[in-house]
């Protein structure tokens, strides 16, 4: 089966209350259909990271987003998450604020997913970080994880699996 990290994003849009900005409430409700199929399709993990992140804010909303995670694999900080952190602050170009949004692509990175699915297209989902990073992992020889929305990730292609 195939593995999907799960950033912040997606576990927040998953159990948020209805926006009522129009967009962000279609991006809610593409993700709870996403995560409907999901569970069966692939095999769902976050990272120490997305448990810190998650554990902000409004102490409901907190708890909302614990427990849709709690059955999910915790992916560890490790020493090559670490290095590929280092080595993507210093060369993907991206802002002092997208730190812990390198953070999540160094885990996905490290523990060889196939894809990372994330509602930010601010510095994950964005065509020009992910032409870079993979540049700069080729350079490292590392594989990229397909880097998608709930949304790219929930048709079904014709003749594959899903």
């Amino acid at each position: 089966m195939e593995t999907v990290y799960l950033e912040t994003t997606v576990v927040s849009y998953l159990v948020a209350y209805p926006s009522r900005d129009l967009v962000v409430s279609a991006h809610q409700q593409i993700t709870r259909e996403w995560w409907d199929i999901a569970q069966k399709q692939f095999n769902l993990f976050i990272s120490e990271a997305v448990l810190e992140e998650i554990g902000r804010g409004d102490p409901i909303a907190v708890a909302r987003r614990q427990e849709i995670v709690q059955k999910l694999p915790v992916l560890e900080l490790n020493k090559d998450v670490r290095e590929l952190v280092r080595s993507y602050e210093k060369n993907l170009g991206l802002p002092k604020q997208a730190t812990t949004d390198i953070v999540h692509i160094a885990f996905a990175v490290a523990y060889e997913v196939d894809y990372l699915l994330t509602w930010n297209c601010s510095h994950i989902a964005n065509g020009e970080v992910i032409r870079r990073l993979l540049q700069l992992n080729q350079g490292l020889k590392r594989a990229t994880p397909l880097i998608l929305t709930p949304e790219e990730l929930l048709e079904p292609i014709p003749g594959g699996n899903i």
